[in-house]
């Protein structure tokens, strides 16, 4: 019994997700960031956190791709091209999508208001337009971006496609919203969204 610390409507979203396609057995402390319960688990007080017995791993990539390799799903092997490739594509998303969102949001409402610059957002939405340039042509004709493998980055992309709607980020249309749509009918996602929604 895996316990996941966080709110589902965070990145703790993407560790939700996680465990439903692994079909693992969890359950939820739905608190927020920096809340007394988080701190006691990560001093930065971010969410999310995963309890596996008496260990807690921090930090949602760090938290799926663990599951995936423990639980030999939704990942290439480490050491092969493919896990290199798989790797690529998480390093992208992070750096290129959640990067840049994670930024525009820290200006927008996070960090204190004399520490917040009007002229981050706009710059942010140009580069992430870039990003989205690359992503469209990394993807290609894939059904995932691994090819026909789903994997890792295609859920920290697609949470964060969501993420982008929220902010007033461009997601366009055409291969990259039908990849993102596809994404959503998987039967876990659809889960993992009701348990989120609830919440």
């Amino acid at each position: 019994m895996y316990t996941l610390v966080g709110s589902p409507k965070t990145r703790s979203f993407r560790v939700l997700w996680m465990l439903e396609e692994l079909g693992l057995e969890y359950q939820v402390e739905a608190v927020g960031p920096r809340t007394p319960e988080i701190l006691e688990l990560n001093p930065s007080g971010k969410l999310p956190v995963l309890k596996d017995g008496d260990d807690a791993i921090i930090d949602s990539t760090a938290i799926i791709q663990y599951l995936a390799d423990k639980h030999n799903k939704l990942t290439f092997a480490a050491g092969t091209i493919e896990r290199a490739k798989q790797d690529s594509f998480t390093c992208f998303a992070l750096d290129d999508l959640d990067g840049i969102l994670w930024g525009a949001a820290k200006h927008s409402f996070i960090l204190p208001e004399e520490l917040r610059s009007r002229d981050v957002k706009p710059a942010s939405q140009f580069d992430f337009a870039k990003s989205l340039i690359t992503l469209e042509k990394r993807l290609g004709d894939n059904k995932y971006v691994m090819g026909d493998v789903f994997t890792v980055p295609d859920i920290i992309i697609t949470h964060c496609a969501g993420w982008a709607a929220n902010a007033k980020f461009d997601w366009p249309e055409g291969p990259l919203s039908d990849y993102v749509d596809r994404v959503r009918k998987r039967p876990a996602y659809i889960r993992a969204n009701e348990v989120r929604s609830a919440s």
